[in-house]
Parts: C-alpha cells; structure tokens; sequence
C-alpha cells in the first residue's frame, strides 16, 4: 500500500448500505461525492461515520457482517458490524469513543437529529443542551455549598469571639485588681511575722525547724490547689461529654431509615439509563426510516420499475392512488403508505416523550440517592462519634476517681504536716502558726490569680490571632459564592451561548443566501413551567421565530411551517453548524459530512459549502451533478465509488 499523507484520509468500505466493497481517498478541505441517487453516495457517508465511531449506519441487506477501516495521517480505526438476529452489534476501535456530538452536530446528513429538530419546528434546547453534563454540575455545586457552609459557621464563631472580647479584657482588669488587693494584703502578713520575729526568743535552729514546716505546708496546699483544678477541669468535661452523648443518642434515635435502599435506586438508575440508550438507538433507527420514506414518497429516493403502470386504460386511471411498496414489493395505495410513516411519526414523538420523562425520573432518583447516602453518612458518623464518647466518659470517669483520690491522700498529708509543723516548741508559736496559714493562703490565691490572667491573656491572644484569619475566610467564602453563582448560572450562559452563536451564524448565513422575503430567523430563550414526575419546574425552551417582508415592505413574524422545504433545510444546517461551533465538536471530530441538499438550489448550495468548510479540517458533501457543477473545481470530486 501506498504511504497515506498525514493529511489525506484512506476509507475501506465492505458491506455498508448498499456499498458492496468500496476504496475512497479524501484529501483535507472539501471533498464533493457527485452523482445520482442510488450511486451509495449516502451509503459512503454512513460508512465515514461508522469509522468515525457513529452507530447510526446499517449492515448492508444480504450480508451478515460489515467492516470499515479509517486511514487518518499515521493512525487507523476500525470498525466492524455484526447481524445478530434482529439488531446489528458494533464492534472494532473507531475513532471516536462517544459519537454523541458529532452524531447531533457533524454528521449532517437527511435524518440528523439537530436538522429534522428544526424541520418539525421542536424546541431546540433539548438538542443544543443534551451533551451538557449537569450532574457534574449539581455535584460540583453540592460540594461548594457545603464548603460555604462550613466557612459562614467559622466565621460566625469568629464573630462570636470578637464580641467576646471586652468581657475578657474586663475579667482581665478585675483580675489584676484583685491580684494587686492579695499582694498588699500579703504583704501586710509578711510584715506582721518580721514583727513577730523580732520579739520571740528563740534559736536560730528552732526558727529554721518552723520555717521548713510550714514551707512543706505550704508546698502541700500548692499540690492540693493544683489537683482540685485538675478535678473541675476534668468534672467539666465529662459534663459536656454526657451532654453531647445524649444529643448523638437523640440524632441516632430520631432518625428515621429511609424508605428507599440506595443500591436499590441505583440499579434502577441503570435499569432507566439502559432504556434511554434503547430509546437513542429507536429513535435514531426510526428518523432513519421515516427519512427513507419521505424521500420514497417524494419522489427523491431510488427508482422501483416494477410495478409501474402499462397500456391498460385502467392502470392509467389509478396510476395516481397506487404505488410498489419498496418493502415488501407488493401494490399498494398511496395514503397507506403514508398512514404509515404518520404511524411511525407518532410512534419516533411517543418515544422521545418516553426518552425525556425517563431523563426526569433518572434526575429524580438521582437526587434521592443522594439525599439517601447523605443521611446514611450523617447516622454513620453520629454512631462513631457517639462510640468515641462512649470510650471519653469512661476515661474521665476514671481519671476523676484517680483524681478523687489524690486529693483525699493530699489532704491527709497536709493534717500530718500542720501536726508536724505545730509540734515545734517555739515561743509564740500560736500567732506565727496563723500569721503563716494565712500567709499560705493568700499566696496559693495570688498564685492562681496570676494563672487566671495568664489564661486570659492566652485567650485573648488565641482570639485576636483567630479574628486576624476571618478577612481571609470571608475572601475564601466570597470566592465560593463567586464559583456557586457561576456554576448555577453555566448552563445559562451555555443556553444563551448557544442561542446567540445560532442567531449570528443564522444572519450571517441569511445574508449569503439573500433570501428575499426572509429578513430573519432566531431562537427565543424564554422560561416555561413543566412537569417533572410528580413536580411542576421551570425550564428553559427555545423557540425558533421567522420575521418575513411583505411585497409593501412591511415586516411580520411567522411559523416554521410556513418555511419554504428550502429555507428549512438551511435553517437545519445552521443550526447543527451552530451546535458544532457552541460544544466545541471540531477539538475531537475533524469532520462535517453534509447530504440531502437537493431542497436547496446549487448557488446557494455552493455558498453553503463555502461558509461550512472554514469550520473543520474535512467536508464531505454528496451533491447532484448538476448541484455540483456550481462549486469550484478547486475541491476534490468523487464520482465512482467503489
């Protein structure tokens, strides 16, 4: 085989459409499959996107498997298709791993999604909003809810502490007040024992013997201070834990299992979401099939001889009223025919209804579940922490009791040294005695004063610091509420992106075309109310308008219905082109594939494929010659494939 230029495309075909085995080498640029109908130049087309990783392409009639293989630059895809009873299997490695947007907004062919939308006159958001991943969306708005939250509560206790704070700094001061009265009331003590000293004839001994006394005294009651401040601390905490216990035993008891299982709802989800790509995959076949019908009835689909009426006067008379079914080969009437495909209109209508009320549900349950799981995080986390309480209680208690005990033996300890220290025989003992308890006294309170302020100074330094961060964490929440606002509003801008991206490549385009009477074609985003399961939402709609010129000049709006087959299928095109440009399509499918022009004439056909091939790196265009003869020879042509 040849080397493929990294900038031409090789396509092998076998058994796609009506393609028996075909070879087609595209260059970059425009590519014009010219030809009449029944030349597989749609069949071609189907064979692209099948290796491109569309599955909206049919195994050809008599085959039992289909193969394409893509040649792009150095890299080949393939692709293959499998009869397997009643559907086809697709299998290989294309190029694409999810063909959605280039199914709605590339491969533009006669039964494409976004066209046939626009031709029916159908809201239009559906179509342009269906790639969009919302539920990232919701989650992402979830977690920055929830960060928010956990900001405003921090800074709610900020604010707390700043309020605070001058009562305080009043405690401080009473604090101070009250240390200054016990160091001068000391003082007056300490002034009374020199003075007593000074009178009482004793030894140096004796003196050193009572001193040393009452410093173990003294010592003692310091111990004393300290482990009954270790009690209250410790009495105190398992107050608040005991409290806290019974609020988790209230949470735990009060809330209620949900009704739903969450693995329950979650193969429910999956069940919805198999029937919703069953519904893609219908819906998909049976735009094909209404497309082929309309175009058999038309007139514009293959020519069927047999059947035709001859000589007989009487065949020349119903010639009108009866037709060769195309599928079973037999006469039948006309209106039956399209009976039919009104049936099968009905039938694609019913299942898109289905389609959207099974999205609804899906969103539904999906909120459910998450509403479930949050509820069985929030018991599970309630029953760890009531546990770790459990395990705190029971640790307090004990130290308490150790404490409890400690206390009891200090105290004991201390009647021994007091006894001890009143055995010293010294000559005015009595008032020394009393003089240094009292002595003792007030220093153990100007010791704990001094911790008091200590304390309080260390807390007021804490809140200060804590009150320096909370600018930070109103920055931080004003940047959540930031991302919250632009995370609720994406869509919007997304919708309003896309109606305005829509309605400017429309008036661009209507200014190529120069349709006389056509002044302007454009998407109203407006706001309507609907039902979803069992609740009435507000959703957006788009809504397709017309604005015409009268002869007179006059300008009045109109319908999509009253759109010439011409106008409409421009309008479709644009529209797909649109959603192509919006949902940035071209970053992974480099191609625009467009056929079923015939509505519109070869000038302006021409300019259409002149304004579409500045968007991708590939158009492949199926044309009539004579459409074909308009368009410049500078593109490559196709007129046999095989």
């Amino acid at each position: 085989m040849a080397q493929i230029s990294k900038n031409v495309v090789r396509v092998d075909v076998r058994n796609i459409g009506g393609i028996d085995e075909a070879s087609v080498t595209l260059p970059d640029g425009v590519s014009i499959l010219t030809g009449r109908n029944a030349t597989n130049r749609t069949s071609f087309l189907q064979a692209l996107m099948a290796g491109l990783g569309s599955r909206q392409s049919s195994l050809k009639g008599d085959a039992e498997e289909g193969e394409v293989t893509l040649e792009l630059g150095d890299e080949t895809y393939t692709r293959t298709l499998q009869r397997r009873g009643d559907s086809v299997a697709f299998g290989g490695d294309p190029y694409l791993d999810d063909p959605e947007l280039a199914d709605l907004f590339a491969f533009l062919l006669e039964n494409n999604e976004a066209r046939r939308a626009v031709a029916r006159g159908d809201d239009l958001r559906e179509i342009i909003m269906r790639p969009i991943d919302t539920d990232s969306i919701d989650a992402e708005i979830r977690e920055c809810k929830r960060e928010r939250d956990e900001l405003e509560s921090e800074i709610e206790q900020l604010d707390s502490l700043e309020r605070d704070l001058p009562d305080l700094e009043a405690d401080r001061r009473e604090k101070v007040d009250e240390l200054e009265e016990a160091q001068a009331e000391l003082e007056s003590v300490r002034e009374e024992l020199d003075d007593l000293d000074a009178g009482v004839e004793e030894s140096r001994t004796r003196k050193e013997e009572m001193e040393e006394a009452f410093q173990r005294v003294r010592d003692a009651r310091s111990d004393l201070e300290d482990l009954e401040f270790d009690l209250e601390t410790e009495r105190s905490t398992l107050a608040e834990l005991k409290a806290e216990r019974e609020e988790l035993q209230e949470t735990v008891e009060e809330t209620e299992e949900p009704d739903e299982n969450a693995d329950r709802l979650a193969g429910r989800i999956d069940e919805l979401r198999r029937r919703k790509r069953s519904l893609d995959d219908d819906i998909n076949e049976l735009g094909s099939v209404i497309g082929f019908n309309e175009d058999m009835v038309d007139g514009s689909g293959i020519d069927i001889d047999e059947g035709m009426p001859g000589d007989d006067p009487t065949d020349a008379l119903t010639a009108g009223d009866q037709t060769v079914c195309w599928t079973c080969g037999s006469e039948v009437e006309s209106d039956q025919i399209e009976a039919t495909v009104d049936r099968l209109r009905e039938l694609r209508s019913d299942k898109l209804d289905e389609r959207n009320e099974i999205r609804a549900e899906i969103q539904e349950l999906t909120d459910q579940q998450s509403s479930i799981k949050q509820a069985q995080r929030e018991i599970e986390r309630a029953e760890e922490r009531l546990d770790a309480v459990e395990t705190e209680i029971e640790s307090t208690e004990s130290q308490i009791g150790d404490l409890e005990a400690r206390i009891e033996s200090k105290r004991d300890e201390i009647e021994e040294l007091e006894a001890e220290a009143e055995s010293v025989d010294v000559d005015g003992y009595d008032e020394a005695l009393e003089l240094h308890r009292e002595a003792n006294g007030i220093e153990l309170r100007i010791d704990r004063i001094e911790d008091e302020i200590d304390e309080i100074d260390d807390e007021i330094d804490e809140r200060e610091a804590a009150i320096e961060r909370r600018e930070d964490l109103k920055a931080e929440r004003e940047e959540l509420a930031d991302r919250l606002t632009e995370l609720r509003t994406r869509v919007d801008r997304i919708e309003e992106n896309a109606v305005e991206g829509f309605n400017e490549h429309m008036e661009t385009v209507l200014d190529i075309l120069e349709y006389e009477n056509l002044d302007r074609i454009w998407i109203e985003r407006r706001e309507t109310e609907v039902r979803e399961g069992r609740r009435k939402v507000t959703r957006t709609r788009f809504d397709l308008h017309i604005v015409r010129s009268s002869p007179d000049g006059t300008a009045y709006e109109d319908t999509v219905d009253h759109l010439s087959e011409s106008e409409r299928e421009v309008t479709g095109l644009v529209f797909a082109l649109a959603g192509y440009l919006v949902h940035d399509v071209y970053e992974t499918v480099p191609f625009v594939l467009l056929d079923s022009l015939e509505a519109i004439d070869s000038d302006r056909i021409a300019r259409v494929v002149d304004y579409f091939r500045t968007h991708a790196d590939y158009l492949v265009a199926a044309l009539l010659p004579e459409d074909a003869a308009a368009l410049p020879e500078e593109y490559a042509y196709v007129e046999q494939i095989d």
